[in-house]
């Protein structure tokens, strides 16, 4: 039998209306007799009727962490989550953090509904949030990104093998002057996209012809690209390390004259839905967010698989999906 509202009473030697009063938020009882009634209550292992519920709903719950949902991609994540959660009859709680930011700032905040678990995409996994969790109980996946100075599970795209398929597609297709533009240096997306690039034009004895960096924002991209147009030996091509990049670069090209794809080839990462806009017909490596989004889930709901355990690390697959910009 669950301990009752009527066994604290008695234990803590009040009535069982100061019991209720003491577990209401913002009720009207003594200090003294409060902290009798919880000492009381945790002694015995009684839970109130509120308190359940919040159980039950934090069970129920899982919290995304996310820091740039300026980035059409996150949003594009954030829908997928929340149309699997709903198909559940779950519940999503959404953080959102400054762009390239950890999670320090929010993690009092964040661990408070007590989730089932978190997961963090576009934001920095910290050791301090990361043991706060451990402390809770409450299982972390980063998303769309791998920290190798912090254990934790995580799920992503093969980053690594999506950048040798840029590479492969673009070398198939005559070009050998092919410029890279990167994201954020500090990033997996971005290392492991840099690397698999490099790694197969070297294999066929062809250097990076020129880079940049746009920080995975468009205005910094779209002033990278003019630069990058502008020198005195421009490039054939350009993999661009996300889709906003890709787009900023072919409109720097066509305020030069310059033609897509006769004239410079553009090959972006991530197939956001701008990506097919007849306006730019990207071509791109497609993410399986779907897929990714379920890999999370599963990790969350598996029993095997307990908070404390950590460096589970699910690589998904890409598409290379052919457009016009190539």
């Amino acid at each position: 039998m669950k301990p009752t509202a009527k066994q604290v009473a008695h234990a803590a030697g009040v009535s069982v209306a100061a019991v209720s009063r003491a577990f209401t938020p913002g009720a009207s009882i003594q200090a003294e007799k409060r902290t009798r009634i919880f000492a009381c209550a945790e002694e015995i292992g009684y839970i109130s009727p509120a308190r359940r519920t919040a159980k039950v709903i934090a069970s129920r719950t899982i919290t995304l962490v996310a820091g740039d949902l300026l980035n059409p991609f996150y949003p594009t994540v954030l829908d997928a989550l929340a149309q699997r959660l709903q198909e559940s009859e779950r519940q999503l709680l959404v953080y959102t953090l400054p762009a390239h930011t950890d999670v320090d700032a929010a993690t009092e905040q964040i661990l408070a509904s007590r989730p089932s678990g978190i997961i963090i995409t576009s934001a920095q996994l910290t050791s301090k949030m990361a043991r706060a969790c451990r402390q809770h109980q409450i299982k972390v996946i980063l998303l769309n990104r791998v920290q190798r100075d912090i254990r934790t599970n995580a799920v992503a795209c093969d980053n690594y093998q999506g950048g040798r398929d840029v590479g492969r597609f673009l070398m198939v297709q005559g070009h050998r002057k092919i410029a890279f533009l990167g994201g954020i240096a500090n990033t997996s997306t971005h290392a492991e996209r840099a690397r698999g690039f490099r790694d197969v034009l070297s294999e066929a004895g062809i250097g990076i012809h020129a880079q940049a960096s746009g920080e995975y924002e468009y205005r910094r991209a779209y002033l990278a690209g003019q630069a990058l147009l502008a020198a005195t030996k421009p490039p054939e091509a350009v993999f661009c390390c996300n889709d906003i990049m890709a787009l900023a670069v072919i409109d720097a090209a066509r305020e030069r004259g310059i033609r897509v794809p006769e004239d410079l080839a553009v090959v972006g990462f991530d197939d956001i839905p701008m990506a097919s806009w007849n306006a730019y017909r990207l071509t791109t490596i497609r993410q399986p967010v779907e897929r990714m989004v379920q890999e999370a889930l599963s990790l969350i709901d598996d029993p095997s698989i307990k908070p404390t355990d950590d460096g589970i690390t699910r690589m998904l697959s890409g598409e290379l999906i052919r457009r016009g910009s190539a």
